[in-house]
């Protein structure tokens, strides 16, 4: 990376961190542009090349978090099935309090909560994120040398969808009723367990050999 990336991404990084402190003393609906650009001491039109969406100052990360699942499809091994590459790939981030599957801290989930705007921000970013899983099952299943699968890749993706927001919802619940991360890990770990044996039954195939 030459000095010029890397100085915008130092950048975005200074205004993201500004806007996000200003946003959980304040409020979000409350902070404006102009606040958080003399907090970064850049220009107002510097932060809004940066983030065109004030969501966007929260939410940061949300093309991370938008192609996270239909990302571990794409890129699982050649033997290895979506759904267990997907239990795989979410217990891995449970273990290391990712902020993609809900790990926030308390004052970051009280922010979003508190925020219809970011609460409803969020929920499209879902809505992306199971767009992009089928699609991604999609090009899964037209790659498969079986037959054609018992389920289509649009229904599958909208039940592993709705199990994952499931999760994430437990995360970021249990943080603002005041577990700490290590609680919240042992407590969703079973939880995340069982609702993969529900997601391989409804999909008719066994957990470890699911066809999705």
């Amino acid at each position: 990376m030459g000095l010029r990336e890397s100085k915008k991404l130092e950048t975005r990084q200074l205004i993201s961190d500004c806007a996000t402190r200003l946003f959980i003393e304040q409020g979000f609906e409350q902070t404006t542009i102009a606040e958080i650009a003399a907090s970064a001491r850049v220009a107002k039109k510097t932060v809004t090349n940066y983030f065109p969406r004030k969501e966007d100052l929260a939410l940061d990360h949300h093309e991370v978090f938008t192609q996270g699942l239909a990302r571990t499809v794409a890129e699982r091994g050649p033997d290895e099935q979506p759904l267990t590459a997907l239990g795989r790939t979410f217990r891995t981030a449970l273990l290391e309090h990712s902020p993609v599957v809900g790990f926030t801290g308390p004052a970051f989930a009280r922010m979003v909560a508190d925020s219809p705007t970011l609460t409803a921000r969020l929920r499209e970013l879902h809505d992306q994120r199971e767009d992009a899983l089928a699609a991604a099952l999609t090009t899964a299943a037209d790659a498969a040398p079986s037959p054609s699968p018992s389920i289509a890749p649009r229904a599958a993706a909208a039940l592993i969808a709705a199990a994952d927001r499931l999760l994430f919802r437990r995360i970021q619940e249990l943080t603002l009723t005041g577990h700490t991360d290590d609680q919240i890990e042992a407590t969703l770990i079973p939880e995340a367990d069982h609702l993969r044996t529900l997601l391989a039954a409804a999909l008719n195939n066994h957990p470890t050999t699911a066809a999705w």
